[in-house]
């Protein structure tokens, strides 16, 4: 089923759906599929599944340890396809990679994408590869029904805002407010006008993360997105008391 037609039945029987994230290796891939289990209970449409990067640039101190922690302990690229490839079989969920560039680099752009590919992987989020430079990557994953996630961020002119919507395929990322992952947002009227636009300007459904933490949260963004993603809220659950905690977590959300 393309993205698209993926998305448009999904929102058939919800106002909003939502996207998680699991750090492939951390703290161990059992571990990993424990937390996938408990979100595919919790009715997930989409995981980002983050490959382990020595500098995440968007991500906040969580994250951050996180991806250290799985690099320290010898994670590699080919160990995350294989969960991916695991993943996908097994959920009902779509699966996307999440990263930085210098994995998509080291591979080879058509290398990498017909890794994801073969994984079952539906697409992919670099954010630190700027749109001028993506074409060639785009054009090739899009070729193999692959979509680019490009973000959207409050710092963006209206300008700029326009040149992503041209670029954008599957869904948007939708960055709630300035800085990296990991901080709470408040959902107030700003952040709402500022969903607005890009909902309006983005040709493909919006998802809005960074500090989605509450249900309160993903009450206010389906009046304004298609989707929300939560990251840190979710293992910050496990760390403090992994699997009830996190159970406990989608609970408070309304999802369990």
């Amino acid at each position: 089923m393309a993205l698209n037609e993926y998305i448009a039945s999904r929102k058939q029987n919800k106002d909003l759906l939502l996207m998680t994230h699991v750090v492939c290796g951390y703290p161990s891939f059992d571990a990993n599929l424990k937390e996938l289990e408990i979100m595919a209970e919790a009715g997930v449409d989409f995981v980002e599944l983050q490959f382990p990067f020595s500098e995440p640039s968007a991500d906040g101190p969580l994250f951050v340890k996180a991806n250290q922690i799985a690099v320290e302990s010898g994670v590699t690229v080919e160990q995350c396809f294989e969960f991916m490839a695991k993943v996908s079989q097994r959920f009902d969920f779509k699966v996307l990679m999440m990263g930085y560039y210098n994995t998509v680099f080291k591979m080879g752009h058509e290398a990498f994408v017909d890794a994801l590919k073969a994984a079952g992987g539906c697409g992919f989020i670099v954010p630190d590869l700027p749109l001028e430079e993506a074409g060639a990557l785009h054009d090739y994953a899009k070729s193999q029904d692959i979509a680019p996630i490009v973000l959207m961020t409050p710092t963006n002119t209206d300008a700029r805002l326009q040149t992503i919507a041209k670029a954008a395929d599957g869904f948007v990322y939708v960055v709630a407010r300035r800085g990296v992952t990991g901080g709470k947002t408040e959902m107030d009227a700003e952040v709402g006008e500022f969903l607005d636009k890009c909902r309006d300007i983005s040709p493909v459904p919006t998802g809005v993360g960074f500090g989605v933490s509450a249900k309160e949260d993903l009450d206010f963004l389906a009046k304004h997105a298609d989707m929300g993603i939560i990251g840190t809220a979710a293992l910050k659950a496990w760390e403090e008391g992994e699997e009830k905690a996190l159970r406990d977590f989608f609970g408070s959300l309304g999802l369990l």
